[in-house]
């Protein structure tokens, strides 16, 4: 039976011995390494059952013997959880997700595309000289008079995109729920200032944010797609990187109800 001796590190977490994290990392490469449980009985009695967290994962029954060949009574139960992963500042995802153009926009004025049934065309004042033309796919899910001169959070370094006809100069960034079914608007705090840059962390990173890099920089490093999969929303619906909240400087990005949801 491979050994799997528990050690208590900083902050309480229970660590596994490297035989058994290896197993379980291999089995679910995206496995976190807070291990929140380890319970040892006799072979006739107990299983030693090893609960880790994972993100979004459904709940499974692995057995190391599978992987390793050893005749073991170990089982690994991975339970489920929608807890975002704690990201350090100085993690790669933390720094890429600094160099983005996360800007509080306020929408002027909005219609119906006239070339594409699904589409928005939205100007958005972003704290520039000229609004900014921003098609969204929001037909389905925004009745076009909840657009009419709210705030908003804009994705403003992405490459412009000709959408039937119409450039759009930036994405209007939403919370949806797994099927796809409901979208919601990141909603910045009512008295965020047009183009206002927002961070991730406590209100003192707002003066260690990064230069926003080039459009073109973040589509040639895939900056955006680094980034994306670890937004989500907490249970009281505010925006997060991870735990790092999204803020401005007048209080922190919330959607209206959907909780523990993706954002893009």
């Amino acid at each position: 039976m491979a050994a799997a001796a528990a050690v208590t590190a900083k902050g309480g977490a229970v660590l596994l011995s490297a035989s058994v994290l290896s197993v379980s990392r291999r089995l679910l490469p995206s496995c976190r390494s807070n291990i929140i449980s380890l319970v040892t009985g006799s072979k006739t009695s107990l299983h030693r059952r090893i609960s880790i967290f994972t993100s979004g994962r459904s709940c499974h029954s692995l057995s190391p013997a599978a992987v390793t060949g050893e005749a073991s009574s170990t089982s690994v139960v991975v339970e489920s959880t929608d807890e975002a992963p704690n990201l350090a500042h100085d993690d790669p995802v933390k720094e890429a997700a600094d160099v983005l153009d996360i800007r509080v926009g306020r929408i002027l004025r909005a219609w119906r595309h006239p070339e594409a049934d699904s589409l928005y065309v939205e100007e958005v004042d972003v704290g520039e000289a000229e609004p900014r033309t921003i098609c969204s796919g929001l037909v389905n899910y925004v009745p076009l008079d909840h657009l009419q001169d709210i705030k908003v959070v804009v994705l403003a370094n992405l490459k412009p995109r000709n959408m039937r006809g119409i450039k759009s100069n930036g994405m209007l960034m939403a919370a949806s729920d797994a099927p796809h079914v409901t979208i919601e608007l990141l909603l910045p705090p009512e008295d965020s200032v047009p183009g206002e840059r927002i961070w991730f962390g406590s209100e003192e990173d707002k003066d260690k944010q990064s230069d926003a890099a080039t459009p073109n920089q973040v589509q040639k490093k895939k900056i955006w797609e680094l980034v994306q999969p670890h937004l989500k929303t907490t249970d009281e619906c505010v925006a997060v990187l991870g735990v790092l909240p999204m803020r401005t400087s007048a209080g922190l990005i919330t959607c209206r109800s959907l909780k523990n949801s993706n954002i893009s």
